[in-house]
């Protein structure tokens, strides 16, 4: 059937618990009713990037991009555009006042400085669908590896883009690949790391949301390069839609002949099965995720030897996470040196960023890499809300640092953010204003990790805690000269003796805050003060006088009766009394009630 218009409708997981289903379903409706049904078609689609505006949708032909859409704002659009072919001005994302509405998007900062490879299809195809994903070239590549050529011409290519691994570290793929090829076993396997674990991550999720095929594909292709016929996908049990819509293509792939025996009449043979992670953080380490997916309890082991030598099952095992999958069909169809010119010298191609906090444009970006932090924070993120100032950007997750203001000019690429006492990690990027506490952020993140940690090792286990101790003591005002140097020594004992990649990487937050924020960690320490007024132990909240008006309003809504005061007279705060809670400060009328 021929359509007049396509409605593209984001069904990401930020969009659905934004009722994205709704408006589909509120559309379907409208468009009976006006008798359309049969000129308009809807698709559902994964994530379009800009979580702050969405839900999202795109109306072809013409290319308008409608954001932050309700279902109360879907007759008006049925009504106005798809029945009268006007755009719906409003509700336009970008210049709404555009001669050629398919360009308003196109002047967004977000959309402007970015280069999608990975995210290619996010937001494009129906990602239920297998014949749209062939219809953007889907599966060419698998067809190209296995029918005109040799494994090591596939691995070969691998290496010569320079593709780095997109979970952490940033390994060479070919080489890892190379390594597992060269293994002499009857039994190889492929892993899939999508246990996405570090806080405000969601890359690999929207991959999985948006474009499950691009890693079914590319896993196929890992599996004839290394000669193994079996791959798992370990995926978080708490990503329901990514979860479901695997399920979906891995069923679909199954049936068109390329997943399963003699993928393209070729004596190769593949198959696919999920595992699902129970939300352990330390799962996403890559021998525990393989010691979980045997069904023990998710530990490390030590290394060597590497899963490429012992892996699943004691059998050689190529373990890459989402982002680097789905990069892999497009470099086999569109040529290693093509990607290769994409990035810096060491660094090649995008980095998918999920990009949160302080920070207008919330949501999903792929960059070049080399591309600098203030093009991120400014010119794709918008900025600073509030007209605070940019303090630190957050990359890396539990295993990553902090970068400063004095670095916002810094190009992104594993080396870079290396040399600086950061990471790239998989890709979360927490943005941090002026307002926030280092001292505060490393021990949430320490937090994290002691939560997570899987006990196996006494570094992390017992290094960790007593960390964590120390930065709640400081955070509470009972800090103590010398506790400074104790974190940076237990920091170093713990990289030097923890047993996996994430227990040795977990002081790394506490590090980074103390290299570029000492002087924060000495007003704890020292002066017994929170210079950006976040922890409440270190607070005192004081009404000044002069600006006080006398009306009341803050002694009667202090929960504690600590605000005393005669009316038309200054109030007072006893601070014995006073619990912190800010609530005078919101509800003073006149700004006269600071945080000292």
């Amino acid at each position: 059937m021929i359509y007049r218009s396509h409605v593209l409708v984001c069904n990401g997981t930020g969009c659905v618990s934004s009722k994205s289903p709704d408006l589909m379903a509120k559309m379907e409706e409208l468009l009976v009713a006006n008798g359309i049904e049969n000129e308009v078609k809807i698709i559902k689609t994964g994530c379009f990037g800009l979580c702050e505006k969405g839900p999202i949708l795109v109306i072809y032909p013409e290319g308008a991009t409608y954001c932050n859409v309700s279902v109360d704002d879907i007759e008006e659009i049925v009504n106005e555009h798809l029945v009268k072919g006007r755009i719906v001005k409003r509700l336009l994302l970008g210049d709404k006042e555009a001669e050629d509405v398919s360009k308003s998007r196109d002047n967004v900062g977000f959309f402007a400085k970015q280069k999608r490879i990975a995210l290619r299809n996010c937001g494009v195809i129906n990602p239920e669908n297998i014949e749209e994903y062939i219809a953007h070239d889907g599966y060419l590549a698998l067809a190209k590896a296995v029918t005109e050529m040799t494994p090591a011409e596939v691995i070969a290519e691998i290496t010569k883009s320079g593709l780095r691994g997109r979970g952490g570290a940033g390994f060479p793929v070919g080489r890892k690949w190379q390594f597992a090829a060269q293994e002499v076993s009857d039994q190889k396997y492929v892993c899939c790391n999508a246990d996405e674990g570090d806080p405000g991550a969601f890359m690999d999720r929207s991959i999985l949301e948006g474009d499950p095929h691009s890693v079914i594909e590319a896993m196929a292709i890992a599996g004839y390069a290394i000669g193994a016929n079996q791959g798992y996908i370990y995926v978080r049990a708490e990503y329901p839609i990514a979860v479901e819509r695997l399920n979906i293509a891995i069923k679909q792939a199954h049936e068109y002949g390329l997943l399963g025996k003699n993928i393209f009449n070729t004596d190769f043979s593949f198959n696919l099965e999920l595992r699902l992670g129970a939300g352990a953080f330390v799962c996403g380490e890559e021998t525990a995720l393989m010691t979980s997916i045997e069904g023990n309890r998710g530990e490390p082991r030590t290394r060597p030897p590497f899963p490429a030598v012992k892996g699943l099952w004691g059998k050689p095992t190529l373990l890459n996470n989402v982002e680097t999958y789905a990069n892999i069909p497009v470099i086999l169809l569109k040529g290693a040196d093509w990607f290769s010119s994409i990035g810096t010298e060491k660094s090649k191609g995008t980095k998918v960023f999920a990009i949160g906090g302080k920070i207008h444009n919330t949501g999903l970006v792929e960059i070049p890499m080399g591309t600098t932090l203030r093009e991120v924070v400014y010119d794709i993120g918008g900025g600073i809300p509030n007209g605070k100032k940019f303090k630190a950007a957050q990359t890396g997750g539990p295993s990553g640092g902090c970068i400063p203001a004095d670095h916002l000019d810094i190009p992104i690429d594993y080396d870079n953010l290396l040399e600086i006492g950061s990471m790239m990690g998989s890709g979360g990027m927490i943005i941090m204003d002026e307002d926030t506490c280092m001292v505060d952020i490393a021990k949430f993140f320490l937090e994290f990790t002691v939560d997570e940690s899987c006990g196996k090792c006494p570094p992390c286990r017992i290094g960790t805690k007593r960390m964590l101790e120390i930065l709640d003591r400081i955070t509470q005002g009972k800090g103590e000269e010398g506790d400074i140097e104790k974190l940076e020594a237990l920091a170093e004992s713990i990289n030097k003796g923890a047993l996996c990649g994430l227990g040795q990487t977990a002081p790394n937050p506490v590090l980074s805050t103390l290299k570029f924020f000492r002087d924060e960690y000495e007003a704890h320490v020292k002066d017994k003060k929170c210079p950006a007024g976040v922890c409440t132990a270190l607070l005192n909240y004081v009404i000044i006088a002069d600006k006080c008006k006398g009306c009341s309003l803050c002694a009667r809504k202090c929960p504690v009766n600590a605000i005393s005061g005669e009316v038309k007279k200054p109030y007072v705060i006893d601070q014995d009394k006073c619990i912190k809670c800010g609530v005078c400060m919101e509800s003073c009328k006149f700004a006269a009630i600071e945080k000292k």
